[in-house]
Order: structure tokens, then C-alpha cells, then sequence
């Protein structure tokens, strides 16, 4: 859950801190008060789209912070695993500043991101919904996608299955597309590539000659600093009064103390084997100095054989190994191209037997998919009854599916599958099924967003639901059933409800009330617990208004009274 926020010179708040409880936590307040800013905030926390125009007016920068804590399965961990982020004693915090020239700098646990893995993190954290969340349940694209979500423990695996052959299938495809090219165009590339296959196989390429190549021109470059070094270290160990001779004459010495007292004799063996390897090391650099010799043309060859792999590595790789791995590949596909024919044969029969195995998995699917339909559909039903349409049918249309399929060869196999889907209701008895955008108004939208919340909530993990004002221009008992089920879903997940409903402030574990004041000729926004007594106050207020009466009072009472009945049932 959002444990602690800290928002500084972010609109009209000039800095504000606070900490959450798990449950429901309900913002009220006047209208412009400020609530919509602080639910923005924790929007760019988590990766929305950001502007100067939200940094405080003289500020030089706006900064977010939150904290949040899960559980050790949490799926924000696996990605902040895979951008090399730790989390440590189940915290993340979340970090971002708006700069007033438009810099933006996000921070996850201390550790720099961009804004685009700020929002791949933040979106397993918090999920908004606002006025027009609900319009999600209008693009029948991701119908689909809400289905498979209810019904993950079985179709997932199913999924996985199909998608394994799905792109095996894509591949094959694209493979015989290419080789089906008009024959000019597969004539001009067969040129093309027979040309690059000749120009490398001239080149006689041999693995890691270049960074040989390399050592021996750096020889020829430096061959007289070389010549120096080594006639000076030859001299200074052969020739008379030179290294050698005076090694040669403690040898000796030593051999005669050795033969007097036989204590010296380590130190005399020690000499002898140190004369010897100096005389080998002596005969090495003898011969290294015979085969030493300037070749000026030898260096002009190297030089030509090195800018002619470069020119090769420009154009086919960016190494030897590279090189000599395209060659390989263009090899293949000449091959390829000159038995075009027999290939597009194979191609085709690989293919045949791909759809039939798709169209085996599909159905598997499909048929998980109906199952989990009919599921979904009494889940929702249930769920809109409990929200006071229970007239309404919910339906999970299947608009093309794998049993109406005759010839598995016709198939328009997909990614996500054969199946299209579509939800389809019906808000009034006798009425014929439709789909939900088209018949359900912005009050039933708003009840069917729930009930699909409400299911949804417990398979997502998501640790943070924000409601903003999703009760507009609901009252009485749908008023108190949308209450109900906001509070519900705070069961499986922590939730923030902006509302302007009684009914939901009462339900509210923790009721926040948002302000404007004035400080110092500026207006700022702040933020107040409210107690129980405070509680029944502004509740007194949704209710009636501005003039709070006794018998206001006692409709609050009574309303928060109600609400710890059902929430202690």
C-alpha cells in the first residue's frame, strides 16, 4: 500500500506530507479545493505525463515522493529485478522532480530511471480511475484482454502454449512471403548478395588475423626502439667485464668456498642455475636480434591487408568472426533463393502443419475462454444486482470463436487467439442484447466500472486504487450501493475515493478533508485527519450544504452508524 506521500511546490501545495492506512480512504472537500492535485501527484509519481505548468508559481521545481509497501510476491519486484533495481524490506519509493525548464529526473530507491520504467513500475502500484476511466469498457479490443485477465489461472498457461506456436507460425509466414516476391526483385537480390559472398570469400578472411596483423605492425612501427632495447640488454650481458663474465666469476668463487665448507654449497648451486638461465636468456636475444629487420614493404602490406578487412567490417560485420558469420548467412540464402521452388514447397507443408496445431491449441483455448465466459458473466451479474441493476443481463458475446471454423487452412489466426469477444447487456427486460457501448448510460457505466473492479481487484495485485469522482451523478440507494462495493474492493487492495457523496464518506475507514487557505497574501492547499466528531461534520455538510442544522447531524450519525453495521458484517 501508499504508506507515505510528500508533495512539494506542486500547484497550489506548497508541502504537504502524509501517511496512509490500509482500507478506504475518502478525500472530501469544496470543489477546487485542491483534491484532483493531490490524486495528479501520485499520477506523475507513478509515471503520468507531466508539466512545467504543475510546478508552484515561483518555485524553481515541483517534488513527489512515495512510499510503498508489499509483499515478497509483489510483481513490481520481478521488473525492477530486470533494471537492476533493489528493493529491500518489502519498501520502493518512488521519487520525481519537475523542473520548471521541463527536465523531469525519477529516482526508485535512490537508483536514476527514466520516466518510461517509472511508469512500467508505478503501474503494478496504482491503478486511477477518473469520470472517464469507464470509456476502457468501451474499446471492445479489450474485452478480450479483461476475460483472459478473470480467468488467468487456466487460460495463461493455454495462452503460452499457442503464442509458443503462434510465432513459429509468424515466422514461417514472413519466410514465404519473402521467397513468394515478384522474380525481379528476388533476381535483383540474388545478384546482390552473390556479389557481397564473393567479395568476402576473396578476401580469404582468417579468425583473429587482424588482431594479429596488429602486433606485427605495432613491431614494424617501433623497430628501432626494439633494436635499442635488445642490443642493449645483450650487451650488458655478454663481452668481457660484462654481466655474464662477473656472473661467471662468483660462480666460480662460490664453487671453491663450497668445496672448503659444503654450508655454501645452496648458495653456489643457487648462482650456478641463475648463470645458466641468463646464458640461455643471452643466446634468446642473440637470435631474436639475427631475425630482427626492417621490412618498410612488408609494413605497406599490413597496412593494405588491415584497411581492406576495415572496409569489410564497414560493410558486413564489426569483427572478423562477424564477417564470417553473414557470409555464412547470405551463403544460406543463396541456396535458398537458387531452389526457391522446392523451398516454397517446404515452406508451405511446414506451414499446413503449424495451423493445424495452432487451430488445436486455439480451440483449447477457446474452449477455456467460454468456460471462464459463462463465469465471468454470473460473476458480474451478481455483482450488478448487489448495485441495483438487477435487470440488467450481462452477456460475453463471442463474435468468431474455433467452432466456426470449417476449413482450418481459412483460419485469420491471431496473436491473442481465434476468438473475438465483446460484452454485450441488455439495462431493461425485453429488451434484445446490445453492445455495453452503445446502450449503457454514463450512471451505468460508472456501476458496471465497479463491478468489473470489484472482480478484478483480487486477480491483479495491484496495491493502490484510486477513484476519482467515479459517483458523479448517482444518489439515493445506488448512491449507498456504490458505497458499498468502493469499500469492498478496499478489502483486496488499499483505495483513495475522491467523492462529493455522503454514502462514501461514511464507508471510509479514514476520511482526509482537502482545503484552500490563505498564507501570506498565497493561496495553498492543505490536508486535515478528520476525527470522529469532524467526520460527522462534513458529512453534515455533503448532505445539506453550507448551513448545518442538529437534525444534519443526526443524518450523518446515523449514515456512519449504518456503515460500521455493514462493514462489521
Amino acid at each position: 500500500m501508499l504508506q507515505e506521500l510528500t508533495i512539494k511546490n506542486f500547484a497550489i501545495i506548497d508541502e504537504i506530507y502524509l501517511s496512509f492506512d490500509k482500507g478506504l480512504t475518502a478525500l472530501t472537500g469544496e470543489t477546487g479545493a485542491g483534491k484532483s492535485i493531490i490524486i495528479d501527484a501520485i499520477h506523475l509519481l507513478v509515471g503520468g505525463r507531466g508539466s512545467v505548468e504543475f510546478v508552484r508559481h515561483g518555485e524553481k521545481k515541483a517534488e513527489i515522493e512515495g512510499l510503498f509497501s508489499i509483499h515478497n510476491e509483489h510483481p513490481c519486484i520481478e521488473r525492477a529485478n530486470e533494471f537492476g533495481i533493489e528493493i529491500e524490506d518489502d519498501m520502493i519509493v518512488l521519487q520525481r522532480d519537475i523542473y520548471m525548464n521541463g527536465k523531469n529526473v525519477c529516482r526508485i530507491n535512490g537508483k536514476l530511471v527514466t520516466i518510461s520504467v517509472l511508469r512500467e513500475i508505478g503501474s503494478t502500484l496504482v491503478d486511477i480511475h477518473g469520470q472517464h476511466e469507464h470509456q476502457e469498457l468501451m474499446n471492445e479490443s479489450l474485452h478480450l484482454q479483461l476475460l483472459d485477465q478473470y480467468g488467468k489461472t487456466d487460460i495463461e498457461k493455454a495462452m503460452q502454449n499457442y503464442n509458443d506456436i503462434y510465432k513459429e507460425y509468424e515466422q514461417t509466414l514472413g519466410r514465404l512471403k519473402k521467397l513468394s516476391e515478384n522474380e525481379q526483385q528476388m533476381a535483383h537480390r540474388l545478384d546482390l548478395i552473390q556479389f557481397q559472398l564473393k567479395e568476402i570469400q576473396n578476401a580469404n578472411l582468417q579468425l583473429s588475423e587482424d588482431e594479429e596483423l596488429m602486433e606485427e605492425k605495432r613491431k614494424l612501427m617501433n623497430y628501432e626502439r626494439l633494436f635499442d632495447a635488445l642490443k642493449t640488454s645483450f650487451d650488458a650481458l655478454q663481452g668481457e667485464h660484462r654481466g655474464l663474465d662477473w656472473i661467471s666469476l662468483l660462480m666460480n668463487q662460490m664453487e671453491t668456498a663450497a668445496e672448503l665448507n659444503k654450508e655454501y654449497e645452496p648458495i653456489h648451486e643457487s648462482i650456478s642455475n641463475c648463470f645458466y638461465i641468463l646464458e640461455d636468456v643471452t643466446r634468446s636475444i642473440s637470435d631474436e636480434l639475427d631475425q630482427l629487420e626492417f621490412q618498410p614493404e612488408k609494413l605497406n602490406d599490413i597496412e593494405n591487408r588491415l584497411n581492406e578487412i576495415n572496409q569489410l567490417k564497414r560493410k558486413y560485420g564489426q569483427s572478423i568472426e562477424g564477417i564470417l558469420e553473414y557470409s555464412a548467412k547470405i551463403e544460406e540464402e543463396i541456396e535458398t533463393i537458387t531452389n526457391r521452388e522446392s523451398h516454397i514447397d517446404q515452406l508451405q507443408k511446414k506451414l499446413t502443419a503449424l495451423k493445424k496445431d495452432l487451430f488445436l491449441e486455439g480451440k483449447q483455448l477457446s474452449d477455456l475462454r467460454q468456460k471462464w465466459a459463462k463465469k465471468l458473466k454470473d460473476a458480474i451479474s451478481n455483482e450488478l444486482k448487489q448495485l441495483y441493476m438487477d435487470k440488467t443481463v450481462f452477456e460475453v458475446k463471442f463474435h468468431q470463436s474455433a467452432d466456426k471454423f470449417l476449413d482450418v487452412q481459412e483460419i485469420p489466426f491471431r496473436r491473442d487467439g481465434l476468438d473475438i469477444v465483446e460484452f454485450y447487456i441488455s439495462t431493461n427486460p425485453g429488451e434484445p442484447l446490445k453492445p455495453l457501448a452503445k446502450v449503457a448510460s454514463g450512471g451505468e457505466l460508472s456501476r458496471m466500472m465497479l463491478a468489473l473492479k470489484t472482480i478484478f481487484s483480487k486477480h491483479q495485485g495491484i496495491t493502490s486504487i484510486i477513484f476519482d469522482e467515479v459517483d458523479t451523478g448517482v444518489s439515493g440507494r445506488v448512491a449507498q450501493a456504490i458505497a458499498e462495493k468502493i469499500h469492498q474492493i478496499s478489502a483486496n487492495s488499499q483505495v483513495f475515493c475522491i467523492s462529493h457523496l455522503p454514502q462514501v464518506a461514511a464507508m471510509a475507514d479514514t476520511h482526509l478533508f482537502i482545503m484552500k487557505e490563505m498564507v501570506d497574501g498565497r493561496t495553498r492547499t492543505n490536508v486535515k485527519h478528520l476525527s470522529h466528531e469532524e467526520k460527522i461534520i462534513e458529512i453534515g455538510r455533503m448532505i445539506s450544504g453550507v448551513e448545518i442544522t442538529d437534525l444534519t447531524k443526526q443524518h450523518a450519525q446515523e449514515l456512519i452508524e449504518l456503515a460500521y453495521t455493514i462493514k462489521s458484517t
